[in-house]
């Protein structure tokens, strides 16, 4: 199934594609997402977890950066996952392309999704509305990361102070296919 999905971010797009190429802090802005391990700079390892009605699925799996352009700014990352109670899998090739817009980034994503199992009952369109709502949280995470900082303007002559890192990241709650999908539909009636 391809799925297409369009945001944009509030910063130049070599401040969005610093963040995007930054797996370990994008993970954290995927809905029930969390990453397990770092193996190199081009390869991870990752966990989903899903409630859709009764039905919770944790996915577990690696992540791994198969192409990178950063002239025409373009990734892609392709994901492979199996449920951990062997209940279905899931093959995600995802291309991202970021293009300047006004004072911003536009970026592009274009995820060609297989599910086989129990996760492939669930029907394109819930897929497809659910997806929709995820971009739409991803994007609103990305925003908040690539937001500027209001840093306090330092005296003449003194430093300013160090920046404090991000906080860990706190485990992922589960995503819960069925809200979304309410909160999903919701925003497609209100829109008419």
């Amino acid at each position: 199934m391809r799925l297409e999905n369009s945001f944009e971010v509030p910063a130049p797009p070599e401040q969005a594609w610093e963040l995007l190429l930054d797996v370990p802090r994008v993970v954290p802005c995927m809905p029930g997402a969390t990453l397990t391990e770092t193996v190199d700079d081009r390869h991870w390892k990752a966990s989903v977890a899903m409630k859709l009605g009764p039905v919770a699925m944790t996915f577990v799996g690696d992540v791994v950066r198969e192409e990178e352009d950063a002239e025409a700014k373009h990734v892609r990352l392709v994901a492979n996952a199996s449920d951990t109670r062997g209940r279905g899998n899931a093959k995600a090739t995802i291309d991202s392309s970021l293009a300047a817009i006004d004072g911003g980034t536009r970026v592009d994503i274009v995820t060609d999704l297989q599910l086989s199992g129990r996760a492939a009952q669930f029907g394109q369109t819930v897929v497809r509305t659910v997806t929709a709502q995820l971009t739409a949280d991803f994007a609103e995470c990305l925003k908040r990361k690539l937001a500027p900082a209001d840093a306090p303007v330092a005296a003449a002559g003194v430093e300013p102070a160090p920046e404090e890192p991000e906080p860990a990241a706190a485990p992922a709650e589960p995503l819960h296919g069925f809200a979304l999908l309410w909160r999903a539909l919701l925003l497609r009636f209100r829109r008419k």
